[in-house]
């Protein structure tokens, strides 16, 4: 009967043409700065790189970052459960620590683990993401060997004062509400928006063996993001953003009250100055910090473990205007800081520095495009790393383009990695890849496609073992040695007319330990998604169907996770020019399936069929 009623729901299509707005195929020509530091038409960027758009996130509200980022080319995603749980995102294969993520310019990264806590940045505050699925070491340093997220958080364009807020409600009793405003007086802009969410969630272990494990965990969040910015003379600007977000949420244990509580902050100050006509500067200070509690109550006393990461960082770039490109020279420093304590007994306390220059160049002549950047890295623990990007593009008509790109990467250990108690290994490499690859791509009005193959070869792979570790170790970090990941990603859109529009993506790649030939653990052959829109009027329709191949939990191979299918659909009906009503169901053929498992006896949960209804009021 659930199937039955969300299939009813979300087939609810209007089918009368109207002649206002209709679809129409993704922009050309739009700008991006993540693929080589400075702004950059996506017609020339020689990178594989992805724009989200605020149309395509604000059609999965109620949803998860994760989820998002799982439907766009050569991104995959795992959790540990339902809503609010760990959250981990790879790029072509690559391990989830081997990504630079990046809010408005600050890294917010975990130190320990090297991760990011993706379930703790919520949709309502993003406005744009671009993903350059490209090594980018030469560009941003240690941790790019799968490449770079950048998210940018919700900001005016003009100089009216603007409202926005949604209400929404849905399945497994999730409630959710935010609010932002934007303003300008004179030559000064400012905004602010807030966000909070609460769901009572599934149970984060699929039929653990322990009663007190079937309960509901749940999940609660409250962020909030501001800015400011002041051009206090022509060409001369300074500018001011902030980032927090304070999550609980409830895991699995064998005890009733374990809960995780993550924090979140990131701030930044940019000095702008056009220095000549052609000159332009940026001065930067961004600070990130992330910061997990836990709290496992075990036997009538509560263990409590803190785990805190501060990154200081300063950037000085300049770029220089050519008739023919963009030169760019930058000064980066980064610091990180971590602090580690269980039951109130300190058990790490470590910081490093990296001193980086960087020089980059980006052009275009006639049909021909380049990128090239060369960084010199300085590590106060590891010491100096020199890593290169080249690239080459050449349009043969106005519609295909063909692209061919080298880069060179490299990641430090985290500090768990060496340091952690019982686990850490202090004589770790760093490790270093080289990725090559090429790309061929055709722009036309009502298609685009474009098929992107790579091969990245990382040495010194960082493993974590369960035998073979020192004494008194139950697992330990090592270099275990070559990986090499190949693969091809197929993308294409095609408006079919003014109303419909098609698009998908297919990677298809083969992620393995160059001694033992076996796939990275959780890592899919081939995976991808199709999207159908339909646009016309008040109506917006869109239906996604993701699929994945079979994947192995485990180094060894021998714990498989089954492929599985996920049909989504949203349904949103504009009800004048400032209110809009939604509907979004999530897995409506009520597939269960597994992203993740704990152990051969027991896997992490996921949600099966959900609804979620959601009320937004633009100013506008």
């Amino acid at each position: 009967m659930k199937k039955i009623t969300l299939l009813g729901l979300m087939a609810a299509l209007p089918i009368n043409t109207f002649a206002a707005e209709t679809l129409a195929t993704p922009d050309l020509d739009e700008v991006v700065v993540t693929a080589s530091r400075t702004a950059q038409s996506t017609k020339t960027v020689t990178g594989d790189i992805t724009v989200i758009d605020s149309e395509e996130i604000n059609r999965l509200q109620g949803g998860s970052l994760a989820d998002l980022l799982r439907l766009q080319p050569g991104v995959q995603s795992y959790s540990n459960g339902g809503m609010g749980t760990s959250s981990n995102i790879t790029l072509r294969g690559t391990n989830d620590n081997q990504l630079i993520v990046l809010v408005d310019g600050v890294r917010i990264n975990s130190g320990t683990t090297g991760t990011t806590a993706f379930e703790n940045i919520p949709l309502a505050l993003i406005d744009r993401i671009e993903i350059l699925r490209s090594p980018a070491s030469s560009l941003y340093g240690s941790d790019a060997i799968g490449g770079v997220i950048q998210i940018f958080t919700k900001r005016g364009s003009g100089n009216k004062t603007h409202i926005y807020g949604t209400v929404g409600a849905g399945s497994y009793d999730t409630y959710t509400g935010n609010a932002g405003i934007d303003t300008a007086y004179k030559a000064l802009k400012l905004g602010a928006q807030i966000s909070s969410y609460d769901t009572r969630g599934i149970s984060a272990k699929k039929r653990p063996p322990l009663n007190v494990d079937k309960d509901r965990d749940g999940y609660q969040n409250f962020s909030g993001s501001a800015y400011a910015s002041l051009e206090f003379a022509p060409g001369h600007s300074l500018g001011l953003n902030y980032l927090e977000s304070d999550g609980r949420s409830e895991y699995d244990n064998g005890y009733v009250g374990n809960h995780q509580n993550r924090y979140q902050q990131g701030y930044g100050l940019a000095l702008k100055n056009a220095l000549t006509e052609r000159w332009k500067s940026t001065l930067q200070y961004n600070n990130g910090r992330d910061q997990l509690y836990t709290v496992s109550a075990a036997t009538g006393a509560t263990a409590n473990s803190n785990i805190e990461t501060e990154q200081h960082q300063i950037s000085w770039q300049h770029d220089y205007q050519l008739s023919n490109g963009t030169i760019m020279f930058a000064y980066d420093r980064l610091e990180q800081d971590v602090l580690t304590k269980t039951i109130g007994r300190q058990t790490l306390d470590r910081g490093r520095s990296n001193d980086a220059f960087v020089l980059g160049y980006t052009g275009s002549f006639d049909n021909h495009s380049a990128q090239l950047s060369l960084r010199e890295d300085h590590n106060s623990q590891f010491g100096n790393y020199t890593t290169g990007g080249l690239g080459y593009g050449y349009a043969f008509t106005p519609a295909w383009r063909v692209t061919a790109q080298y880069g060179s990467s490299f990641r430090a250990p985290t500090f768990n990695q060496l340091y952690a108690v019982n686990y850490g290994n202090p004589n770790l490499a760093a490790e270093k890849a080289d990725n090559l690859e090429a790309s061929l791509r055709y722009q036309g009005q009502a298609l685009q496609a474009k098929v992107t193959v790579f091969d990245n070869h990382i040495r010194n792979f960082i493993q974590t073992l369960t035998s073979g570790c020192p004494v008194g170790f139950p697992n330990c970090a090592v270099n275990a040695g070559k990986i090499e990941i190949q693969g091809v990603t197929f993308e294409s859109s095609l408006a079919l007319d003014e109303s419909w529009l098609l698009s998908g993506n297919l990677t298809v790649q083969s992620p393995r330990v160059d001694g033992s030939d076996n796939l990275l653990v959780r890592r899919a052959q081939r995976y991808g998604n199709l999207v159908l829109q339909y646009k016309a009027g008040d109506w917006n329709w869109t239906t996604e169907l993701t699929a994945s191949s079979q994947r192995y939990n485990d180094a060894a191979n021998r714990l498989a996770l089954s492929g599985y299918a996920l049909l989504n659909s949203t349904l949103a009906y504009q009800l004048n020019q400032h209110w809009r009503l939604q509907a979004r169901a999530n897995n409506i053929l009520d597939k269960d399936y597994v992203l993740a498992a704990v152990n051969s006896t027991v896997d992490y949960n996921t949600m099966g069929a959900n609804v979620f209804f959601s009320l937004n009021y633009d100013m506008h």
